[in-house]
């Protein structure tokens, strides 16, 4: 099987969410504040299912237990990625995630490293970005005083930025800001502060202050990025970072961009843009548009995007291979 595998969202209702999801990207979403899509995904809170061709109608994860051929036939017992689209009409609540071995201790899964392609943001819109703690005794107090302001780090942003938030990273995206997110397979959140919101039964939403500090990182440490542009014809490609868990690239299409595999698998999400794929030397092409999202198993060596594309790629880590 040398073809890509279409992959069908999932969405995730949120206090938070909005409506963008589908005025920027004509998805069909369901009532209510939306403000997830999962657009790759083979966890359990939210199984994409393949779209077409030999494996059509079956889940992600389904194939990652019993297709091992289109993976590399990884070790790793889930998909250990998560590619999301999200729409924060509403600030986010600030949080933190677990690494690897306290979220398989406490939470029975993946810990949680992510990052964050600015897709689009409002005018003067921020992100929390790490704090200004320099103990875990002073970021007790400052969280049990509430002293939000002088605690959190915050970071303007805008359309193109890219963040890198390790597990262990306060972090909130703010409102007016939509991301692409890559992350690790791994829905466990703890949220340190939630701006005193009430849920849907009017009550305060759950706070996670004691997981919180166990798993923050003190002092804060912002992560250095190695970005390079290599430009080809028209054509370019960026790569935004290199880690245990993914590699994440941005690849620009002005007429013709040729790639070759470089990893197992190849999870492709397109933001921007018309055109088309061609998958080894199959003349056939495969048509994309915005708000497409598909993977590029291990049996396709080498692939060709043909139009004015703006799409953003991952791969596993080291760690995940």
């Amino acid at each position: 099987m040398n073809e890509p595998l279409f992959l069908k969202p999932v969405f995730q209702e949120k206090i938070w969410g909005g409506r963008k999801l589908e005025t920027e990207f004509h998805y069909q979403l369901p009532t209510g504040p939306i403000g997830e899509c999962w657009a790759i995904s083979a966890h359990p809170h939210g199984v994409c299912t393949v779209l077409n061709g030999e494996f059509q109608d079956q889940r992600l994860d389904d194939l990652w237990k019993n297709h091992q051929e289109l993976f590399g036939n990884s070790s790793e017992p889930v998909f250990p990625l998560l590619t999301k689209i999200l729409d924060a009409e509403d600030d986010l609540s600030v949080q933190v995630h677990p690494d690897d071995a306290y979220g398989q201790k406490h939470e029975g899964e993946l810990g949680k490293t992510e990052c964050w392609y600015i897709i689009d943001a409002d005018p003067g819109a921020e992100i929390i970005y790490g704090h200004h703690a320099q103990t875990k005794e002073e970021l007790s107090e400052m969280i049990d005083s509430g002293e939000w302001d002088a605690l959190l780090r915050r970071v303007p942003v805008k359309r193109g930025d890219f963040f890198f938030v390790p597990s262990g990273t306060i972090h909130a995206i703010g409102k007016g800001i939509m991301i692409l997110e890559t992350q690790q397979s791994s829905d466990t959140t703890y949220r340190v502060y939630d701006y005193n919101r009430l849920d849907d039964a009017g009550n305060p939403r759950e706070l996670h202050i004691e997981q919180s500090l166990d798993v923050t990182t003190v002092p804060n440490q912002v992560p250095e990025l190695a970005i390079n542009q290599l430009n080809i014809m028209s054509s370019s490609i960026t790569k935004y970072i290199e880690s245990d868990y993914f590699n994440v690239f941005e690849w620009d299409v002005q007429g013709i961009l040729q790639l070759t595999k470089s990893a197992p698998y190849t999870l492709v999400s397109v933001i921007d843009g018309f055109g088309y794929l061609y998958c080894d030397d199959d003349p056939s092409p495969y048509e994309l548009a915005k708000g497409i999202h598909f993977i590029l198993p291990n049996t396709i060596n080498s692939w060709r995007f043909e139009g004015d594309l703006k799409l953003i790629a991952s791969e596993p880590g080291l760690k995940n291979r």
